[in-house]
């Protein structure tokens, strides 16, 4: 099992390049080294070897999307305003499910170490919308509101940082398990994956719902969609791309790897109407700064006027 945003295969691709050790003979035959040594993976061939690239560039965008988002929102500050809160929550639920799938299925530490970053930036966001809506929402200033804040991402930061840590060392009992618990586990895992999947295509409604309520895009950044539309157009493709070196079941793998491909193509959809919506509701942003930049102008003329009166 992969994670929900983290592309990676089953055992079914690499299983058939690993070789039982001998005196003198290598693990891994005619493997990339250092794909060897970041992913565990043994890679001997060039179809796994662009799935794998392919994969890392996905990883790479997800890592990036929400980046975006979190400037604009202190920038901006009024995110509470652009983004919808049931956006933030599908996208949070999804990343917790996910993790869930990862330590379920024994995950890699760098795809437990990649989740853990997407449940970070999700906080920061969730914290970052309800910072400013209750903010916006006060007549007065709350000193107190800030450090809270400042504390909350203090704690949650702490506990992120330690959390690889403890899943990795404490997941491996999973491994021990007997058989029939073991399959338990494994379906369980690929259940938070369906989950994960839906969570995702979840999000997007009630962001579009905002947008097209508000006939505005203003103080979300376009980064974050188009981020994660490449994140996830790139994992399908690193799933595609392997088919050809499988020495198994092509429909298994398949199988395996349905419900994250459901969800990253469903999402890369869903994405392209938020696009369209960037698009649409652009002269409206257009409109609204020219309006602005017109008031400085026109507020010393009034001025001038009411002194001449006053004279």
């Amino acid at each position: 099992m992969a994670s929900g945003r983290f592309p990676g295969k089953s055992a079914d691709v690499a299983i058939n390049n690993w070789t039982a050790p001998s005196q003198g003979r290598p693990l891994c035959v005619n493997g990339t080294p250092w794909i060897l040594y970041l992913l565990e993976e043994c890679v001997d061939n060039i179809w796994e070897y662009c799935s794998v690239v392919i994969g890392l560039i996905s990883m790479f965008c997800f890592l990036l999307s929400t980046i975006p988002q979190v400037y604009e929102a202190y920038r901006n500050g009024k995110v509470e305003e652009a983004m919808s809160f049931g956006f933030l929550v599908f996208l949070l639920s999804g990343d917790l499910t996910s993790f869930a799938g990862c330590y379920l299925t024994s995950q890699l530490p760098i795809q437990v170490v990649t989740v853990v970053f997407y449940i970070f930036t999700d906080l920061i966001l969730v914290s970052q919308f309800l910072y400013y809506k209750i903010k916006n929402s006060s007549s007065r200033k709350n000193p107190a509101l800030k450090w809270v804040c400042f504390m909350w991402c203090g704690a949650g930061t702490l506990a992120l940082l330690a959390l690889p840590k403890l899943i990795i060392d404490n997941g491996s009992h999973l491994n021990t398990q007997s058989p029939a618990s073991s399959k338990s586990v494994e379906i369980t895992g690929y259940v938070c994956g369906y989950l994960a999947s839906v969570f995702y295509l979840c999000s997007r409604f009630p962001q579009i719902h905002k947008n097209f309520q508000r006939q505005s895009t203003e103080g979300t950044s376009y980064l974050l969609f188009a981020l994660a539309m490449m994140g996830n157009g790139t994992y399908g493709l690193s799933v595609i791309v392997v088919l050809p070196a499988l020495k198994g079941s092509k429909q298994n793998f398949i199988v395996k790897h349905l419900a994250w491909l459901i969800g990253s193509l469903g999402v890369l959809i869903l994405d392209c109407f938020v696009t369209a919506q960037f698009i649409m509701y652009r002269k409206n942003i257009s409109a609204k700064s020219s309006v602005l930049r017109h008031i400085p102008e026109v507020e010393p003329l009034l001025s001038e006027e009411e002194e001449l009166t006053v004279l």
